[in-house]
């Protein structure tokens, strides 16, 4: 962790946007009554049926807590300790290892019957005062020794290990992140590997890292290539896990699946390990496990937390499970996705998007199906040219098959109708305070005046009622 269905009834709704994933995707995703009949009513035996499982990241400190561990126990045939394992836990002071709160947790899991994944064994982050104080030659035996020294302990107990965590930087550069572990040399994480095999040939080795899930981005080429070389080279990586913190900054994108593909084709097993989606999208929750089912490979899912207030973003309510306990919709369309195996379609919700200043609606001029037609405010009639359709892939579509898509990035850029092509200019974020804002861009959906014609062009948010807009 970094601290960092079925076709369903047209709906339809006014409210104002809700959630950073958006009020578009907020119903889950349905089975068949004949696939419902015959599910499984837990997650983990729902994933277990396609091999697979279906998992929780526990934090010792809360084994006490009863709702915390009935969910767990009844929902989950897989954990990862959340801090337990990581270095400053498992080795305080050089050489002296304290595995208690670590065992706690792994004999929890194996009192319950359930597989426990190691998470992390060398990493730039929660190191200890004394490993941070190290660098060059003797900071790369501390690691091969910390290695050595907890996977001794956990010998042929834990079916998957982390080995490296999340050692190439953000931002479009591909580069190595710039930590003391890279600056004891570049064969670092291959050496972490070798020593992790001869420490226990049974594990699955793991690379895991975070905003890795779009295949487009330089963070994913730079790891699909270090994973390429390893392979070819005959370095011990059995699999890769991708975190999947999903959010406004890092949203969910439709092409995970190929991303997945992509790597198991190198000869890897791939897995989704830490699992959270900001506002808890029940759709986009579905799409995630479909990614899954529909990859060989692909080992399982583990979510990052029990309940919303159990998660490190618990202000974002990404999980399955609320404050209380109880299950929220995403987690009927996880449990959905999982018996049913099929991918959903996109939400077939349409409706105008009206200003909250104006009151007027989101149009396209004369009913045009030109690609470069600029949209404007228009008194809301219901046509055609006023019926949006959020897809998935974060588009809002017009006549089936155009897009919104912004004709620049900076203030004033128009906003226009073109053919749906996939790019970030036709991706949008659907913010709880009503705002629309580009992917691409990070402005905000703005109207330019108040009255008929008045042009919709991109502008810098700042939240005024001419940037928000309901769905009716």
């Amino acid at each position: 962790m970094r601290t960092n269905a079925m076709p369903r009834a047209r709906v339809r709704r006014r409210a104002l946007l809700a959630g950073a994933l958006g009020v578009f995707t907020a119903a889950a995703a349905l089975v068949a009554p004949s696939q419902a009949a015959a599910a499984e009513s837990t997650l983990g035996a729902a994933a277990a049926q396609s091999g697979r499982y279906f998992g929780a990241a526990i934090a010792s400190g809360r084994l006490n807590d009863s709702v915390y561990t009935t969910i767990a126990n009844r929902e989950f045939n897989s954990v990862t300790a959340e801090n337990e394992m990581k270095i400053d836990a498992t080795e305080p002071q050089r050489g002296q290892f304290n595995f208690s709160a670590a065992d706690r947790i792994y004999n929890w899991a194996v009192q319950n019957g359930k597989e426990v994944r190691g998470h992390t064994l060398a990493w730039h982050s929660q190191q200890p005062d004394w490993m941070r104080n190290l660098s060059g030659g003797a900071l790369r035996q501390a690691m091969i020794d910390h290695i050595n020294g907890v996977m001794a302990h956990y010998r042929g107990k834990i079916v998957q290990w982390d080995v490296v965590n999340e050692a190439f930087e953000d931002g479009n550069s591909g580069a190595r992140r710039d930590s003391n572990l890279q600056r004891t040399g570049n064969d670092w994480i291959e050496v972490a590997f070798h020593t992790a095999r001869a420490a226990d040939p049974s594990a699955k080795l793991c690379y895991n890292d975070y905003n890795v899930e779009n295949w487009n981005w330089a963070k994913t080429q730079a790891m699909y290539n270090m994973v390429r070389d390893f392979k070819q080279r005959g370095v011990p990586i059995d699999c890769v896990g991708f975190q999947s913190h999903f959010n406004s900054g890092s949203p969910y994108n439709s092409n995970f699946r190929t991303t997945l593909q992509n790597f198991a084709a190198l000869g890897v097993d791939v897995a989704i390990t830490e699992l959270d989606i900001q506002g808890a999208s029940p759709t986009t929750y579905a799409n995630v496990v479909n990614d899954c089912l529909a990859v060989s490979r692909c080992l399982g899912i583990t979510v990052w937390g029990v309940r919303d207030t159990d998660s490190w973003r618990s202000e974002q309510t990404p999980l399955l499970f609320d404050g209380n306990g109880n299950k929220k919709s995403a987690y009927t369309s996880v449990l959905n996705a999982l018996n049913g195996g099929t991918t959903p379609n996109p939400p077939e919700d349409e409706g105008t998007i009206r200003g909250v200043d104006s009151g007027r609606c989101i149009d396209v001029p004369n009913a045009s199906t030109s690609d470069g037609t600029q949209v404007q405010l228009y008194d809301c009639h219901g046509g055609t040219n006023q019926q949006w359709t959020p897809t998935d892939a974060g588009e809002l579509r017009v006549y089936g098959n155009k897009c919104l898509d912004a004709a620049g990035t900076g203030n004033g850029a128009r906003v226009q109708i073109y053919s749906c092509w996939g790019g970030d200019n036709q991706k949008w974020r659907l913010n709880s305070d009503g705002s629309i804002v580009g992917v691409q861009s990070g402005l905000c959906l703005d109207a330019a005046g108040s009255g008929n014609g008045a042009a919709i062009q991109l502008y810098s948010c700042w939240n005024g009622g001419n940037q928000r807009w309901t769905l009716t």
